[in-house]
């Protein structure tokens, strides 16, 4: 009997820490979809005036409708879209009063980089957004033709000389819009991986236990001993 304890052991206590990881992410995952509903509703709310006094972590994602007048430059922020295939997010300043901030209009192809398009008079509903796009492997974007690889709030706000302030555009009202498909900010790229992970975390532990059980029955077994001998 003492023989078959300590491996009995160490499967029970190996199982209850995988079924424990299991349990936390569960947790994790009603923790992240609370989230992803909370912001679900937030982009999905009645839009207002643009904040006067502007906080990325309190308005991310704020729903917001603004009369103004666009501007130039563009920035082009290379992109892959579902459905569209690769082309760029159209990035460019808009005029609201003495305020200058950015406006990501949508998505326009490889080819419609360089046509002319019209600025002026136009009401723009979207949502707030700081995107987290940079990482230590983003290229520098090649300021010449305007090109970036991420979008870089802070550095595009710079190049533009507006405040560092992005507004995804899901509608636009005025002005000549054609061509350009709308990417509005949605909580789908946001990964949700932990149901995955409680699934491996479960999965291991029941082979844990299996393997325990296997590891017991061949220590248990009638001949074992002569097994043992007979391969000595």
């Amino acid at each position: 009997m003492r023989r078959v304890a300590v491996p009995l052991l160490f499967g029970l206590l190996g199982a209850a820490v995988l079924v424990s990881l299991g349990v936390w992410q569960m947790q994790r995952l009603a923790w992240k979809q609370a989230i992803l509903a909370d912001i679900e509703l937030r982009i999905a709310g009645t839009s207002n005036a643009l904040p006067v006094r502007i906080d990325p972590e309190r308005d991310k994602y704020a729903p917001v409708a603004v009369v103004g007048n666009l501007a130039a430059p563009e920035l082009h922020v290379l992109v892959g879209a579902k459905d569209l295939g690769a082309g760029y997010r159209l990035i460019q300043p808009v005029e609201i009063g003495t305020r200058r901030i950015m406006v990501d209009r949508g998505f326009i192809p490889l080819n419609a980089k360089d046509r002319p398009r019209s600025l002026g008079p136009v009401r723009l509903i979207g949502n707030l957004h700081w995107p987290q796009e940079v990482d230590g492997y983003t290229p520098s974007p090649d300021v010449e033709k305007g090109i970036w690889f991420a979008r870089d709030v802070p550095a595009m706000a710079a190049a533009l000389g507006t405040e560092p302030v992005l507004l995804v555009v899901r509608r636009q009202e005025g002005g000549a819009p054609a061509g350009i498909t709308p990417l509005p900010v949605g909580s789908a790229g946001i990964s949700n991986d932990h149901l995955q992970y409680a699934i491996t975390w479960f999965s291991l532990a029941f082979i844990w236990l299996v393997m325990t059980g296997y590891l017991l029955w061949r220590m248990r077994r009638p001949g074992r001993e002569n097994d043992v001998r007979s391969e000595t």
